[in-house]
């Protein structure tokens, strides 16, 4: 059990978990989760942390498919820049190593954006906060227990 997966539980959520044999000579782990559990890219996402201008954290939950445009994002956040957080921010914020961070059960409560191409799914997958462990679940019950944002990025 993961905080992602003790989240779900607690608020009684509909979720299936998925896992793969992780290869540690894989740096694109979204990818990894893509071909191993044999799944359309554009359902799984992959969170990443970011850090504004303001030295703010930030989640955004986009398809592994996809880059961020920083000054979409920005937009998003309603701030002038953003970039990638460091990792050991990163971890010490979500409480998650990278390649294996959820958007669920962070430490700390970040803003979160879910990229809006989420609404055209009735099921996505993103990180369980293990590598090789995928969470299957319809982005509205993501957006609700992040307390996120739908967002174009």
């Amino acid at each position: 059990m993961t905080p992602a997966t003790q989240l779900l539980k607690k608020h009684k959520a509909t979720f299936e978990l998925l896992s793969y044999e992780h290869n540690s000579s894989t740096n694109s782990f979204g990818l990894e989760a893509v071909e191993k559990l044999n799944l359309a890219a554009e359902q799984v996402f992959k969170t990443l942390v970011f850090e504004t201008n303001e030295l703010q954290l930030v989640v955004a939950i986009t398809p592994v498919s996809q880059q961020v445009n920083l000054k979409l994002l920005a937009k998003a956040c309603g701030v002038k820049k953003v970039h990638m957080a460091a990792a050991q921010k990163v971890e010490n914020s979500t409480g998650y190593i990278l390649g294996g961070v959820s958007p669920l059960g962070q430490k700390k409560r970040l803003a979160t954006y879910l990229h809006s191409s989420a609404k055209q799914f009735d099921i996505i997958y993103v990180s369980a906060g293990k590598r090789g462990l995928e969470i299957a679940l319809d982005p509205n019950t993501l957006i609700k227990l992040c307390n996120g944002k739908l967002a174009d990025f």
